[in-house]
């Protein structure tokens, strides 16, 4: 892995909106691929549609169809589709909503949650390589950078559950 001390840093010019998309682009490479080597193993099990979908009900609990699927940013029919692959693999549970006996709540099963958890420890493992390469003094630049990327893009901030950074 090339010393990151010594990459060049974008010089702030007249397009400072350009030069974060393209750090990002760069970054976002390293990423896909942490994220694609984190779901070796499990090909079989789940697609990365599914396991977004796993992920999403890991951060945020219990849901109805239509929250999960708002969620994901899908229509309730291809939510219901892949819901019904995770029920068949075990990784997640319908159950009747106690208060509103017609809304079905979909939750992970224990074997979906360690599902989540297996592959979101081994992203972190390979992110927290490559932030201990980075320079220490440029890491809290990163943090506020990226806290404030993903307010922007309306994910949820719990930087202390594991689940809530698995994707």
């Amino acid at each position: 892995m090339p010393d990151a001390s010594q990459q060049p840093v974008p010089e702030s010019g007249t397009d400072q909106v350009g030069d974060l998309v393209a750090a990002l682009l760069t970054a976002s490479r390293a990423l896909v691929g942490i994220s694609a080597r984190s779901l070796a193993g499990i090909e079989e099990t789940v697609t990365i549609t599914q396991f977004r979908t796993l992920v999403v009900l890991a951060s945020h609990g219990p849901s109805s169809l239509n929250r999960l699927a708002g969620r994901l940013g899908v229509n309730s029919s291809t939510a219901m589709r892949t819901v019904d692959r995770l029920v068949a693999a075990d990784l997640v549970v319908r159950s009747t909503n106690e208060t509103n006996r017609r809304e079905v709540v979909l939750e992970l099963s224990g074997r979906g949650q360690h599902l989540v958890d297996d592959v979101t420890s081994r992203r972190w493992e390979s992110i927290e390589r490559i932030v201990r390469a980075m320079p220490e003094a440029r890491r809290s630049e990163m943090v506020n950078a990226l806290v404030a990327f993903a307010q922007a893009a309306d994910e949820p901030l719990v930087i202390d559950d594991a689940a809530a950074l698995a994707w």
